[in-house]
């Protein structure tokens, strides 16, 4: 973080507040030595002198709640309560405001972005000013209105609320010592002498987290909560209508006190939710004047260009930390890929029929055109994805852009106006509030039976809007396919390909970017194809050996069965009765030996399907000659495989179609194992699936982990044909060898998603656990798989045990002497 560089770094398990102030002046070059030295002095007294008042106000905070456990009487105030008034959909006039305002031209469209009531940020003019006011000057009785200085921040990134929420439970444990620059507290501040520093925290969420209106908030989905809010921030929205927790001229003072409050202690999402209610004042804009005094931005947010403008989060200058990053180049793929169906699309053009039916006569000018044009191209994609209807189930291919466009008359659309357009006249959420206001009418209305309506209430029009966009991006960067999906439809996507470019200005703006996870191996794709363009001298790479002591971990690859079999998982042999019938047994035989709970991996969830389904046939007919394949069976016999597994450990087994949750799988399995002489459990799970990140397999939940077979992906399937491709003519731009290239970059990410399932066992120092890998791949091809392992398991690796009789009494060694222990 000093030296401004980018670290990716594996572990299996804050900055110096001084140095930040003392280095966070930029050289200017040009002026002279002494200019920049004066300079430098004034700029930290003026940090000093704003952090010491900061901090003293925040100590009264802290002093304060430990005796009224509280936010003080003066500074509460809790509001009102909020009764809003609904508005009557009933009347012409309620319909009106549906109708499109007049847009002529672009050149007025230009001039007209500085009249939007809304701007892009998704704030209202006003509300923007006024919080722009509120982040810079803190107004508050006897505060500095000086703004306080931007300091280096760090940005901590995460995948969800709940890894968030783990990181707030470590940063509470964190004690800062008192800096020099702090000075000597005054005995009057009710503060003791070894007060240590808190870290000054700032949780970050959207509308849909932070939102306490509960008629916006009780509304679901993100996109509508979004709307909704901004439709209450419009000049035309009646005074008693609009949310009365929006800050204003007069809330001034509890944005200041939510500001002192949020910073005082360290809070969890849920807990800036709870303060904004306490002092009557919305979360998500209150929260918008604790960012420049905050010191560490939990977010989840942070890699959307579009989230980070709305939020009014600069990375320039400051410290990235991405969490569990081992999926990040996925996230950023994923969040800027997108789906769409048939059934959407039919939606989406039945929405607009209704609203062009009734609006029509209403539409002028530049309107009418564009509303035409988008009519058009809806049409042209949805017969270019009907023209598909002979595809199979799961089957997939390749879409041009000259295909979807292909419909009559969209030649001469041009994308950028329109997509232009649609933001501008928010044509969006006039026809789904318009559709809404229809549905609410014919709900209580007998008469309006007749009406043509959509076979779906949900709102498609944003959505289809947001694939629309993908049309104008340039087509090396991604591909359009197609493809039958399980309930029938037909799903066009947009798959991004390359996530550099969407990466690359939080790299170039931030002061430093740490990409840290438990098991971030292979690291070699996130130089490759994340930081190519970066000075290899600015990348640092590092893994961290496990903390348990190497007694406590045996891991093994499992190359032969018992009876000879070759545990060879491919595709085109991993169906084999023998190798099924080898597992099972093999299964068996472990069941017996290893304690407590034992965890195993398939490749997919249609090949655990199979194999349970094979294991349930009788051993009479398991195996017939000259037919390798399986029969589905309801039950298990006595003689099966799977009543034999099942005598030795209850089986437990994660399901794509259950309609049970996977904390019912793992309730379960934990209450099984927990039984007072208990056979402990066996859980059959996915790699790749719910149950491979995020859970803690610890202690007597994990003694063994099996993963059977390596995941690759299907290379068959459109979408990884296109991936590999641009991968091998990227590496063939750089002068590299393209198939090679290519072969790595598939192989590592298979090996990333075993090493998620592996890293599941061992969760502290005194744990312990067996890893077992079968196929004879992990334990061949001159160590090229066992490479990509972690070095925490691969510095444990035992080699000379492959067939499985030696395996068995390595771990029967291994468990016993931990009995003994």
């Amino acid at each position: 973080m000093k030296d401004g560089q980018i670290g990716i770094f594996e572990s299996p398990t804050g900055t110096e507040s001084e140095f930040i102030v003392q280095n966070d002046l930029a050289e200017e070059d040009e002026e002279p030595a002494w200019v920049r030295d004066h300079t430098k002095v004034q700029r930290k007294t003026a940090a000093i002198e704003q952090r010491s008042a900061l901090e003293k106000r925040l100590q009264a905070i802290r002093a304060e709640a430990v005796h009224h456990n509280q936010p003080s009487e003066q500074q509460q105030r809790p509001r009102k309560k909020y009764k809003p008034k609904a508005i009557e959909p009933s009347s012409d006039a309620a319909e009106s405001q549906f109708a499109l305002d007049d847009y002529d031209s672009e050149v007025e469209q230009e001039s007209s972005k500085v009249r939007q009531s809304v701007n892009d940020h998704g704030v209202s003019s006003a509300n923007l000013e006024l919080m722009e006011k509120l982040g810079l000057a803190f107004k508050s009785p006897g505060n500095d209105d000086a703004p306080p200085v931007d300091e280096v921040k760090v940005y901590f990134c995460s995948r969800t609320h709940s890894q968030l929420s783990q990181f707030v439970r470590e940063v509470r444990r964190v004690d800062l010592p008192r800096p020099p620059w702090a000075g000597k507290l005054d005995p009057s501040d009710n503060v003791t002498p070894d007060e240590k520093l808190t870290v000054k925290h700032l949780p970050l969420g959207s509308r849909k987290n932070l939102c306490i209106n509960p008629q916006v908030s009780g509304l679901g989905s993100a996109a509508a909560i979004n709307d909704r809010c901004l439709e209450l921030q419009q000049p035309d929205t009646l005074r008693e209508n609009k949310c009365a927790y929006l800050p204003k001229d007069e809330s001034e003072s509890l944005v200041n006190a939510f500001r002192d409050h949020t910073l005082a202690t360290i809070r969890d999402i849920e807990d800036l939710g709870d303060l904004g209610k306490e002092l009557g004042i919305c979360p998500y804009y209150a929260s918008r004047a604790s960012i420049k005094p905050s010191e560490v931005r939990p977010s989840i947010r942070i890699l959307s260009s579009s989230a980070r403008e709305a939020l009014g989060l600069p990375v320039k200058g400051h410290v990235v930390i991405i969490d569990e990053a081992h999926n990040l180049m996925d996230t950023i793929l994923s969040i800027h890929s997108i789906s769409i169906t048939f059934i959407q699309l039919k939606n989406c053009r039945t929405s607009l029929g209704i609203y062009l039916q009734k609006f029509r006569n209403r539409l002028k000018g530049k309107n009418r055109v564009y509303v035409a044009q988008l009519v058009r191209l809806l049409d042209s994609i949805s017969a270019c994805l009907a023209s598909k209807t002979d595809t199979q189930i799961g089957s997939d291919g390749i879409i041009s852009i000259a295909d979807l466009m292909a419909g009559k008359g969209v030649d001469q659309v041009n994308l950028y106006k329109l997509m232009q357009y649609l933001q501008e006249s928010k044509l969006a959420r006039k026809v789904e509030g318009y559709m809404q206001h229809e549905e609410q009418a014919a709900a209580t209305d007998p008469k309006s039976s007749g009406k043509q309506t959509r076979s779906s209430s949900m709102p498609v029009l944003n959505h289809i809007q947001s694939f629309l966009y993908t049309l104008t991006n340039p087509a090396t960067e991604g591909r359009f396919f197609y493809e039958r999906i399980d309930n029938g439809d037909l799903a066009l996507k947009y798959m991004l390909l390359d996530p550099t470019y969407h990466f690359k200005d939080i790299v170039e703006d931030a002061r430093a970017v740490i990409l840290a996870g438990g098991t971030m191996s292979p690291m070699d794709d996130y130089a490759r194809h994340l930081f190519a363009y970066v000075d290899p001298g600015r990348l640092k790479t590092w893994s961290c050996g496990h903390i348990i002591p190497p007694e406590n971990l045996i891991a093994m690859p499992v190359a032969i069965a018992s009876d000879g079999t070759s545990f060879e998982f491919t595709f085109e042999k991993r169906s084999s009765t023998q190798v099924l019938d080898a597992l099972g047994e093999s299964l068996i035989s472990l069941a017996a030996r290893v304690p407590d709970g034992m965890v195993v991996f398939f490749p997919s969830y249609a090949y655990l399907d199979q194999v349970v389904n094979r294991w349930k046939i009788p051993s009479s007919s398991q195996i017939q000659p000259g037919n390798n394949k399986t029969t589905s069976a309801s039950s298990s016999s006595p003689s099966s495989i799977w009543h034999r597994l099942t005598s030795q450990k209850p089986i437990f087994q994660e399901s794509k179609t259950s309609t049970g949750t996977v904390e019912d799988v793992l309730t379960a399995y934990s209450l099984s194992i927990s039984q007072p002489n208990s056979r402990g459990g066996l859980l059959l799970s996915v790699i790749g699936g719910k149950l491979s990140e995020g859970i803690n397999f610890s202690d007597a939940l994990g003694r063994c982990v099996v993963v059977v077979g390596l995941p690759f992906p299907n290379t068959h399937s459109a979408q990884w044909k296109a991936k590999l491709e641009y991968i091998e003519q990227s590496a063939a731009k750089r002068g590299e060898n393209g198939k090679e290239a290519s072969r790595e970059f598939y192989e590592n990410a298979c090996m990333r998603a075993v090493n998620q399932c592996v890293g599941r066992v061992i969760r502290h120092k005194g744990d312990y656990a067996a890893i077992l890998l079968m196929d004879r791949r992990y334990a061949g091809e001159g160590g090229r798989i066992q490479g990509k392992l972690p070095g925490w398991i691969r510095d444990r690796l035992v080699n000379d045990a492959r067939r499985f009789g030696e395996v068995e009494g390595r771990l029967r060694e291994f468990f016993e002497g931990k009995r003994r222990a």
